[in-house]
C-alpha cells in the first residue's frame, strides 16, 4: 500500500447516514488525505445510474467534504474529474450500506456503482456493507464493521497492489456479517450467487391501490461457497472481486463462426 493515499468516499444512503460517518473513522486511518463526496439524499437501488441533462450542485458540508444531489455514480464522476483533478484519488471506498449487498443484489446496489465508478475513474474501487436482518428489523451490528473493517481493508489493499501492479479491472464488494463481532468467523473469497429468478417482487402496501417493489424474504436455496451462504450462515465477512469486464469470453469463443449471414448486401 502507498503511503498516505488519496481516499475517496462516497455512499448510496446519503450524507448523513450513519455507516459514511463510521467510513470516515476508518479512512482517516489509513490516510490523512481523505475527501467525501455523497449524495444528498438517499440514493439506495439506483445502480449507476448517471444524472445526464439535469444541473447537478454540490454543498460543501465542512472541510474535504461535500454533498452533491445526484447519483453515487455521479459523485465519483464529479469528484475524480472536479473536485480531485489535481490529485486523483487512489483508492474509492463505498459505504458502509445499510445493508448487505450480494448475489444478484450488486446489479442494482447504488454502493456498488460508487467503487464501480471508482475503478472506471482508475482508482481502486471498494465497496463495504453491514449485513442486517431485513425480516426481524433488528438493530444493526455496526460493531462488527468498526471490529473487522480497518483491518480487512489494509490487507485487502495491500494485496490488490499499487496503480502500476494491479488488476485495473478488478473491484471489490465486502459485507460484514449479521453477527455480534466475537461470533465472525473469518473472511471468505466467494463469488456472488445467481438466483434463477431476481430476489425483487411486487409487495403490497397496506395503502389501497399501491404497492412496493421491494425484497420480501432472504431469497433461497443458498449456494454453499457463495455470498449468501458465508454471510448468512457462517457468519463470515464475505469479499467477492468483481471484474469491469462484462463479456463472457466462452460464449464468444463457443458462438463464433456459428452465426453468419447466408444473404450479404451487394
Amino acid at each position: 500500500m502507498i503511503d498516505n493515499p488519496r481516499i475517496l468516499i462516497s455512499n448510496d444512503d446519503g450524507i448523513d447516514a450513519p455507516g459514511l460517518e463510521r467510513l470516515q473513522e476508518i479512512a482517516a486511518q489509513l490516510s490523512d488525505d481523505v475527501w467525501v463526496v455523497a449524495p444528498k439524499s438517499n440514493q439506495s437501488g439506483v445502480g449507476h445510474c448517471l444524472t445526464l441533462g439535469t444541473e447537478l450542485q454540490y454543498t460543501k458540508k465542512s472541510d474535504r467534504v461535500f454533498a452533491l444531489n445526484g447519483t453515487p455514480a455521479d459523485c465519483v464522476i464529479v469528484a475524480c474529474t472536479d473536485l480531485l483533478k489535481d490529485k486523483q484519488p487512489d483508492i474509492v471506498l463505498a459505504g458502509v450500506n445499510h445493508g448487505q449487498n450480494l448475489g444478484d443484489i450488486i446489479n442494482c446496489s447504488g454502493t456498488l456503482a460508487a467503487a464501480r465508478e471508482g475503478a472506471l475513474q482508475g482508482a481502486l474501487g471498494i465497496a463495504l456493507s453491514q449485513g442486517i436482518d431485513y425480516e426481524n428489523q433488528a438493530d444493526v451490528f455496526w460493531h462488527t464493521t468498526n471490529g473487522f473493517a480497518l483491518e480487512v481493508l489494509q490487507k485487502l489493499i495491500l494485496q490488490a497492489g499499487n496503480a502500476q501492479t494491479r488488476n485495473p479491472d478488478i473491484y471489490y464488494n465486502i459485507n460484514f456479517p449479521i453477527c455480534s463481532a466475537n461470533e465472525v468467523t473469518g473472511i471468505e473469497f466467494v463469488p456472488h450467487q445467481r438466483f434463477f429468478r431476481s430476489a425483487f417482487r411486487h409487495y403490497p402496501s397496506i395503502n389501497d391501490g399501491k404497492f412496493f417493489v421491494s425484497i420480501p424474504q432472504t431469497p433461497t436455496p443458498m449456494q454453499q461457497g457463495h455470498d449468501f451462504h458465508v454471510l448468512h450462515q457462517d457468519n463470515a465477512i464475505s469479499i467477492t472481486p468483481l471484474s469491469l469486464r462484462q463479456s463472457d469470453l466462452d460464449e464468444i469463443e463457443r458462438l463464433q463462426g456459428r452465426i453468419t449471414l447466408d444473404n450479404k448486401p451487394a
